[in-house]
């Protein structure tokens, strides 16, 4: 077998649900491993949702994937679960801690089965520790790490970020766990548990402010777009004539540049506004004088101005905007399949870029329900078509609609 990808030849067996599992899936299956995502007869979480057609975030992160429906709560499911398991490298779950033992699969009967399994597992706040039964989405995870307190303006509530960062967080460190236990696997014979709890991958995402904490400064709540510390200005979005931009001087350079473009060269001489921290003292004034600035002029303008002197800068851009921006098409990060339910569907290629294997490719589409169940269940277990048709009759697997 001609090896291009670094995963080719092994497969995974995919439990995840909703966002954390199935994205850790999808980077292992750009990584070229066979992923048969696992899923009971009502089909996982996020494809619930929407019964007409596949909602986008499960096409979105199930491409290269293959369906197979099993009823793990039945024996004959869970038979043909452990056969599967015989046969895989790895297998993905972020159900609560506890499910899996519980459905009588839990990692110390899977590792008995087959010792060279890596079992990737990820729950909301880990396998111990008295947060463990907690009930765990990304809403609660980001309250509990500290992300919710950190988010919003100085004088509202504490804001849960837009985006489900615990879940893709976790996601990502559970990749990152799986691929490690790999190697150690080349190196042993043997595989191994990996466990990422979403509540400690969200926690060191507020490193600014835990900064101040263990610098015993004083720790602000909440700064809008703000620095987290408020350790420098200007470090904030300004409104423009057209929307928004992210503006942020990194550099003593930036602010000479950025004093030149707002005829305000006389802050130069002024001693108050002639360091990091002293700026940072009269953060407001400076806000206001870039606002003031900002408000007459196109993003176009002020991003052209700026970049021009080469001061971090950038447009607040919308969903929208992202998923037809210039450069992800122009590097090929989107791309456009012909999905058997939703037609036409603009998905995203992986974020990690191995240069040796070539460009991650979508081979296949994200699946429908059990698409794939009989061709799996008769390619790798080797069941006729009697057997397969008696499984559906016995609701262990469900016909493809």
């Amino acid at each position: 077998m001609t090896i291009r990808r670094p995963l080719d030849g092994m497969l995974v067996l995919d439990l995840g649900q909703i966002y954390n599992g199935p994205y850790c899936g999808l980077q292992l299956a750009f990584m070229g491993a066979r992923v048969l995502k696992i899923e009971p007869p009502e089909g996982d979480v996020v494809r619930r949702r929407k019964r007409e057609v596949e909602p986008y975030p499960l096409v979105m992160l199930n491409s290269n994937k293959e369906s197979v429906v099993l009823d793990l709560k039945q024996p004959r499911g869970k038979e043909i679960f452990l056969e599967l398991v015989a046969k895989a490298d790895v297998l993905i779950e972020n159900f609560a801690a506890g499910v899996m033992d519980r459905l009588g699969i839990g990692y110390e009967v899977l590792s008995k089965l087959n010792p060279r399994l890596v079992y990737g597992g990820s729950s909301g706040f880990g396998l111990d520790g008295p947060y463990r039964d907690l009930p765990a989405m990304d809403v609660t995870v980001q309250a509990m790490s500290g992300i919710t307190n950190a988010t919003g303006d100085a004088d509202g509530p504490p804001t849960k970020a837009g985006a489900a960062v615990c879940d893709f967080l976790a996601g990502i460190h559970l990749c990152a766990g799986i691929l490690g236990a790999l190697v150690q696997r080349e190196r042993t014979g043997q595989g191994q548990r990996v466990e990422v709890a979403m509540h400690e991958a969200g926690a060191v995402s507020i490193a600014s402010a835990l900064g101040a904490v263990m610098d015993g400064d004083k720790v602000p709540d909440r700064t809008g777009n703000r620095h987290p510390a408020l350790a420098i200005a200007p470090y904030n979005t300004y409104r423009c004539r057209d929307g928004y931009v992210a503006i942020f001087t990194s550099a003593e350079r930036h602010w000479v540049s950025l004093c030149g473009m707002m005829n305000r060269k006389d802050l130069l001489a002024d001693p108050e506004y002639a360091t990091i921290p002293g700026r940072a003292r009269h953060m407001a004034e400076i806000d206001d004088m870039v606002g003031a600035w900002t408000a007459g002029r196109t993003k176009e303008e002020i991003l052209n101005a700026l970049n021009d002197a080469h001061i971090p800068c950038a447009p607040v851009k919308t969903a929208r905007e992202v998923a037809y921006d210039p450069h992800l098409e122009a590097r090929g990060f989107w791309v456009d399949v012909e999905h058997p339910r939703r037609g036409k569907t603009r998905v995203p290629i992986s974020a990690i870029r191995l240069h040796a294997g070539g460009k991650s490719e979508i081979r296949s589409p994200a699946p429908t329900l059990g698409q794939h169940t009989d061709a799996v269940l008769g390619e790798l277990l080797g069941l006729k078509a009697e057997e397969l048709t008696q499984l559906r009759t016995d609701k262990v697997t469900k016909p493809v609609t």
